[in-house]
């Protein structure tokens, strides 16, 4: 008889008699996360702009996307920010770097990125491609797979969600 998979979990004392897996896929969040964020780093620095936060690289991309220009709170909305310090702090570093520009109107600010912002974001894109992109088709992993990975996450983080409101008013 097969003894079943073991599973692999970072904390045995959170693993729950009722998902076991739910502690496999956190272990997961953890790696990953950890992972992606030192991926963006380097990423980044290869690009040519290095001491970059994880969390700034990704305000750079998102202000950045669709060039459009973007409030504070709705840059934190999609990105799920919820402290609007942190990203307030990252955007003014953003700025001071001449990557981003601030704009008010009215009481309002709105971020775009500049030309060497978006210069930047290319160069970026280029080390993503070649490094990533190549690692990816070695992988063995298909698209579908990925793109089944990410509904999960994003499934998944809805869960956590709900789970941080009702765990904020105990």
């Amino acid at each position: 008889m097969s003894r079943p998979p073991t599973k692999i979990v970072s904390s045995e004392h959170l693993v729950s008699e009722t998902s076991a897996e739910l502690s496999e896929l956190e272990y997961a969040f953890i790696m990953a996360s950890n992972a992606f964020n030192r991926w963006m780093v380097r990423c980044m620095s290869a690009a040519g702009a290095k001491d970059m936060t994880p969390v700034e690289v990704s305000l750079l991309h998102h202000v950045g996307h669709r060039g459009r220009r973007k409030k504070l709170a709705d840059i934190c909305f999609v990105l799920n920010i919820e402290d609007t310090h942190v990203a307030t702090y990252a955007l003014k570093k953003l700025v001071a770097r001449g990557l981003v520009e601030s704009e008010k109107s009215g009481k309002e600010a709105f971020f775009s990125v500049t030309p060497a912002g978006r210069d930047l974001c290319m160069r970026y894109r280029d080390v993503r491609e070649s490094c990533l992109i190549a690692t990816l088709k070695e992988s063995g992993l298909t698209n579908q797979q990925i793109g089944d990975a990410a509904h999960l996450m994003r499934n998944a983080s809805g869960l956590y969600d709900t789970a941080a409101r009702a765990a904020a008013s105990l």
